[in-house]
């Protein structure tokens, strides 16, 4: 088989043919990251350096892997993310102990100022409210600022130019994702048994926001785009994080609204990519039933979400994006069981195409640079069909 450019690998994949070798992602959005502590390790197990590296998510610790890197470990992706609006700036600030900030929708976070891997919530700044009509009273952010979209043309045409396929973030975190960090958890599930018309009002502002930021972000990258990225945390390690019917009630109508509206105003064939942690079996065919065509990161870890199941069910429609499990393998197992799970996932979900290899959510901070080679490693002498 001839080789594919990284463009055509991903469309062959997410088409559901068998591309001449399974696909790879390394940072193209903020759920396929690594740990600036994780790439620093491994730039030095590559024996080099590099000047710089910039941190592209503030609250994860993300590294921005640098062309060369991405290049010599054949990443087949490329992502734009928004920029911060014109109107904020980030500001850390040392306060008992942490270093903290906070975000342009009010919320701050922290973390030890000489330890943590991550910024940790803190403050929510809609814990307050107890009815709809306060909501009028807060600060939106805006989500067209012109600052949000600077150089997103320009970075389109540069990698499509280059042979790779584009991934295009979202605004922010997802519908139900958003209420819960605003309000607070506790709130916001009192809020869905309590205070249904409050759950409907936020949701319906949230949406308001995520399509006007959709309509512009997709008019400005035009058709040098493939893959469009939204997500929402729906589960967790056993469940989904609310009751299947209560997702279907709230939060499933918007998700099809917004889904309908970023392919309604693509202006080529894209494809969407949905992220949502957990144990998500249950919700699935909801999913496929509003369109998803990319789920990620098939937390394997996680209960029903065993891949053989998965590639049988609903391989012939969801591409799958990620696989090799993060909780345990990557950071504690050794290299040999890495490249047993790096066989086990390629032998469940590559075939027939829909697959993409990466970690089950970003490289973590405690992830050896061993581990990740070995997973590399695995995919270069095991991934082509």
């Amino acid at each position: 088989m001839a080789e594919f450019t990284p463009y055509q690998r991903l469309v062959s994949t997410l088409k559901h043919r068998e591309p001449d070798h399974i696909p790879f992602d390394l940072s193209s959005t903020k759920v396929t990251g690594i740990h600036r502590l994780a790439y620093e390790n491994l730039l030095r197990h590559l024996g080099t350096q590099e000047k710089e590296i910039p941190i592209f998510d503030i609250k994860q610790q993300l590294a921005l892997p640098s062309a060369a890197l991405l290049e010599r470990l054949k990443v087949d992706t490329r992502g734009i993310q928004p920029n911060a609006p014109s109107y904020w700036q980030l500001k850390i600030e040392d306060i008992d102990g942490y270093t903290a900030y906070t975000d342009e929708w009010g919320m701050t976070w922290r973390k030890p100022r000489d330890s943590g891997f991550y910024y940790d919530l803190c403050f929510h700044p809609l814990a307050a409210i107890l009815s709809a009509q306060e909501l009028q009273g807060y600060s939106w952010p805006d989500p067209v600022d012109e600052a949000r979209f600077a150089g997103f043309k320009e970075k389109a045409e540069e990698f499509t130019a280059q042979g790779f396929p584009v991934v295009l973030s979202g605004l922010m975190a997802g519908l139900s994702e958003m209420c819960f960090w605003l309000r607070g958890f506790e709130n916001f599930y009192l809020d869905l048994a309590l205070r249904p018309a409050l759950v409907e009002a936020l949701l319906e502002k949230l949406l308001e926001l995520k399509m006007a930021y959709w309509e512009k972000a997709l008019a400005e990258v035009g058709e040098d785009i493939l893959i469009v990225y939204e997500g929402d945390d729906l589960g967790v390690q056993k469940s989904t994080m609310i009751s299947p019917d209560m997702y279907r009630r709230h939060i499933k109508p918007r998700q099809k609204r917004l889904f309908s509206f970023m392919k309604e105003k693509a202006q080529g064939e894209v494809f969407l990519f949905f992220h949502t942690c957990g144990s998500v079996y249950d919700v699935l065919p909801d999913l496929v039933e509003l369109g998803i065509d990319v789920l990620n990161p098939v937390q394997v870890s996680a209960a029903k979400m065993d891949t053989g199941r998965l590639k049988k069910e609903f391989g012939d429609v969801l591409t799958f994006w990620g696989g090799i499990d993060t909780q345990r393998i990557l950071p504690r197992g050794t290299a040999d069981e890495v490249r047993d799970e790096v066989r086990r996932r390629i032998d469940d979900l590559a075939p027939g195409g829909g697959f993409v290899l990466n970690s089950v959510h970003n490289i973590q901070a405690d992830v050896p640079p061993e581990n990740i080679m070995a997973m590399w490693q695995t995919l270069q002498e095991y991934g082509t069909y």
